[in-house]
């Protein structure tokens, strides 16, 4: 197969314009034992088979506990880890095949905004030394240009063009987020990994960024992953959505279809820990409290991996894992499960999907 041909199997769509599309993508750590002679005795099965696509303009949520394997599956995308195994097709461009100027000039269009504020931005360097950074790297510009395009990212984002001269600890945390925005924007990408860009900020900060986020989309034709652990933010910034669990994801979905219809148990525990504005129907709600600790991805469970902690777990459960597939035809909706929860009355007849890009 070419590098430009897309590998239909195991990744759901929903048709349109596919800008990034993954198919059976696996990151695999190595476990080594050993002093003078290292010899592997296991692996972190961090990301295993994963398949999605992105359409162009839209953001996909990406949603699981800590440790599931979403922040690896974008470094992996973005060529920050080498994969295991499987393809990442940038506009139909296999991005993990490529090297050397062919790599330089993919890495304009995918970006990586950081989790952590503090951390992302080097404490030495100016604000305007850290924007441009980027563009030296890959050789956009001369001088001028590139002072002026910082000027203008500044603006975008929200700040003045004298914070250029800054340091970034002159700056709060939302800020500094801002800074980070910039910086992404810098080489116009047309794919943005949000790896949990508002975690470390307070509530209120949280929805200015959420808001610029969706500011630059509309205004840029920008297409997000939005990673995060939070499906109160995820609902609001995202079309689809994504759920992992242990390297693997158990359901995804249009996000208005997945929040009033989660089909896995997974999916619907994670949603039930989402406090409900309303304090009557608070206290009236029924939570669904997980059992047990998450599996080490380094010695998964057989069979379904969710098993030791579902509630409707029964014997073919702890042997076979279920194939990610749609149980309702016609609804875009898969599900990773052999007992998923169903609608008890009919949705709406829908247009069947379209097949994968090419």
């Amino acid at each position: 197969m070419s590098a430009t041909e897309v590998q239909p199997e195991a990744a759901p769509t929903t048709g349109g314009d596919v800008l990034l599309s993954v198919r059976r993508l696996k990151k695999h750590f190595p476990i080594r034992s050993g002093i003078l002679v290292r010899r592997k005795v296991g692996a972190v099965y961090a990301v295993d088979d994963v398949s999605f696509d992105v359409k162009r303009g839209e953001t996909m949520g990406l949603v699981g506990e800590s440790g599931c394997g979403k922040s690896t599956t974008a470094r992996v995308i973005l060529r920050l880890i080498p994969e295991t195994s499987g393809q990442a097709f940038l506009d139909g461009v296999n991005v993990l095949s490529l090297d050397g100027k062919d790599l330089r000039d993919a890495r304009k269009d995918m970006q990586i905004i950081f989790q952590d504020p503090y951390a992302s931005l080097n404490p030495r360097m100016r604000v305007e030394d850290i924007i441009e950074e980027p563009l030296i790297s890959l050789r956009v510009g001369d001088g001028a240009s590139r002072r002026k395009r910082v000027r203008e990212l500044l603006n975008t984002v929200g700040l003045l063009p004298d914070h250029a001269e800054r340091f970034p600890h002159e700056f709060s945390g939302g800020q500094r987020q801002r800074i980070g925005v910039a910086r992404a924007l810098a080489l116009r990408p047309k794919l943005i990994m949000c790896d949990e860009p508002v975690s470390a900020l307070d509530v209120s900060i949280q929805a200015q960024i959420v808001n610029l986020l969706d500011e630059l989309q509309t205004e840029l034709n920008l297409t997000y992953v939005f990673i995060a652990h939070d499906l109160s933010v995820v609902k609001h910034v995202s079309d689809r959505v994504a759920v992992m669990y242990l390297g693997r994801i158990v359901e995804l979905s249009d996000a208005e279809e997945l929040y009033r219809n989660p089909q896995h148990p997974y999916s619907q525990a994670l949603l039930s820990a989402v406090p409900v504005p309303d304090p009557t129907k608070e206290r009236q709600r029924q939570r669904i409290v997980l059992e047990g600790d998450v599996p080490s991805p380094a010695n998964p469970p057989s069979g379904c991996h969710f098993h030791p902690r579902c509630w409707k777990a029964q014997e073919i459960c702890r042997h076979e894992y279920p194939p990610l597939e749609s149980k309702r035809p016609g609804l875009g909706h898969v599900t990773a499960c052999h007992f998923p929860d169903l609608p008890s009355t009919p949705e709406p007849a829908a247009a069947a999907p379209a097949s994968p890009a090419s």
